[in-house]
């Protein structure tokens, strides 16, 4: 086990003057997020109205834009996730092969972790945007440089990123539902499994969605294809946690109101949801406010993305389909999703309960029911008792008594796992992953049962997917 130092709580809180990562909207296999109560008042902005029912509001971020007061302030006031526009593509992180540029993706990231928010990873293996040397590449050359380019970007944002588009846009569009032929295609149809399970071991912690577009309407043969990829990867235990869907609606692709059943489709086969780079062509309120309202319905749809902050920022600027006009004033839209985020209809995530581990049947559990700062937790036969009931929060926290979080007393092997008053940092955020993982998001280790009785003490311990590193909710 090895010696551990608990931080007193002066050392604590100077730390937390620190760290100003919020890891927000971090659902899984164990979400534990309660609607905002009848009494509540509403919020007037929408990523503090999203985050009323756990979720997140985001937008996607341009770093050449970032010195831009007007754009730089409506991004921090209003949104709590932001995605990387295209610092984050292939040819951006890695223009020549071997040779890694992280200065724009790293600019998004840290505005965004300097102001509080957390950040999507945008994304790893997509037929466009590639580099001119990975265009020329086919076959197994291919397949290995899409193996490396996973590996090199996730290890430089390893335990930083909450989710990662792992493949983008692998589906042709049309009535076919068949893989686009793209160069990534033709290296092998297993491309899309290898580049996921790439992904999980670059980074256990991070979740893993595949992220397309048009295929929000059910009745697709795209949005089918889509589904029977996801459901086959639940099924044979390929690693992908989230789908998400781009919502680009527009008079060629309209929004349908069945989209919420798409939702509720997949989160169904055992993933979360997201919609991830929503713009409406002439932002209409109406349709903004649908969008919004079939997310809220459905308790594994985590956040929405619009892509860009005001209409001259968009790639379809001429189509006006944002929440802002260009001069940053709110637009009827805005208005739209704030009401539908403050008032609409909620399904709330699913509520905390008992975290079971799988390989022993046994309940993580705070000894003797103590509430003191740094009692280490334990396996205990399973009961109804409050130090056996665990919600895991909005900001990624795993609480229990209501006060007391579950706290990583270290970052290494063996380090011990305890309760402590709950402080925000980043040693008491946890990532619940789809496969019943638990990780801790400041060391990227994983929480672990030193044994299978009654009184094996929890640690945290590299992943290595033991029985006695996944956990049910019960």
């Amino acid at each position: 086990m090895g010696s551990y130092a608990v931080s007193p709580p002066a050392v604590r809180r100077t730390f937390r003057a620190l760290l100003t990562v919020l890891v927000v909207g971090v659902l899984g296999l164990v979400g534990a997020l309660a609607a905002p109560s009848s009494a509540q008042a509403a919020e007037s902005t929408l990523g503090a109205a999203a985050k009323q029912s756990g979720r997140y509001f985001g937008v996607a971020i341009a770093a050449n834009r970032l010195n831009d007061s007007t754009y730089s302030t409506i991004a921090n006031r209003e949104f709590n996730s932001v995605t990387a526009e295209n610092e984050m593509k292939i040819d951006a992180l890695q223009p020549q092969r071997g040779q890694f540029n992280f200065t724009a993706g790293d600019r998004v990231y840290n505005w965004a972790v300097q102001n509080g928010k957390q950040v999507r990873g945008h994304t790893l293996a997509w037929h466009s945007q590639q580099p001119g040397w990975m265009q020329n590449l086919s076959g197994g050359a291919l397949r290995q440089a899409m193996v490396e380019h996973i590996n090199g970007v996730m290890s430089h944002y390893r335990g930083k990123i909450v989710e990662w588009d792992v493949v983008n846009e692998a589906f042709e569009d049309g009535g076919s539902g068949a893989r686009r032929d793209s160069n990534l295609q033709r290296s092998g149809n297993d491309w899309i499994e290898v580049a996921f399970r790439a992904a999980r071991a670059a980074d256990p912690a991070a979740k893993l969605c595949y992220n397309d577009y048009n295929v929000e309407n059910w009745n697709a043969a795209k949005t089918q294809a889509m589904y029977s990829m996801v459901r086959d990867f639940k099924q044979r235990g390929v690693p992908i946690d989230c789908v998400g869907f781009q919502a680009h609606f527009n008079d060629g692709s309209p929004y349908n109101s069945n989209f919420r059943t798409t939702l509720q489709s997949f989160a169904a086969l055992g993933v979360d949801v997201s919609v991830t780079e929503l713009d409406i062509q002439g932002a209409s309120p109406t349709t903004y406010a649908n969008v919004v309202n079939d997310c809220l319905a459905v308790a594994r749809c985590v956040g929405i993305t619009v892509w860009g902050v005001r209409d001259t920022d968009s790639w379809r600027s001429h189509h006006t389909p944002l929440l802002f006009n260009g001069d940053g004033s709110k637009k009827p839209a805005y208005n739209g999703v704030l009401n539908a985020l403050n008032g609409g209809s909620t399904t709330p995530p699913p509520s905390g309960g008992q975290l079971r581990g799988v390989g022993s049947g046994r309940c993580l559990d705070v000894p003797n029911a103590a509430t003191a700062d740094g009692t280490q937790v334990q396996l205990w036969d399973c009961h109804s008792a409050t130090n056996q009931q665990w919600s895991h929060t909005a900001s990624g926290e795993l609480r229990v008594y209501g006060d007391k979080c579950l706290d990583a007393g270290g970052t290494g092997n063996g380090a011990r796992v305890q309760i402590y008053s709950c402080w925000g940092g980043d040693n008491q955020k946890w990532r619940v992953n789809s496969d019943g993982s638990i990780v801790g998001v400041q060391s990227g280790l994983c929480l672990d049962a030193a044994g299978s009785g009654n009184g094996a003490l929890i640690q945290l311990y590299s992943c290595w997917n033991g029985g006695n590193q996944h956990w049910t909710l019960t």
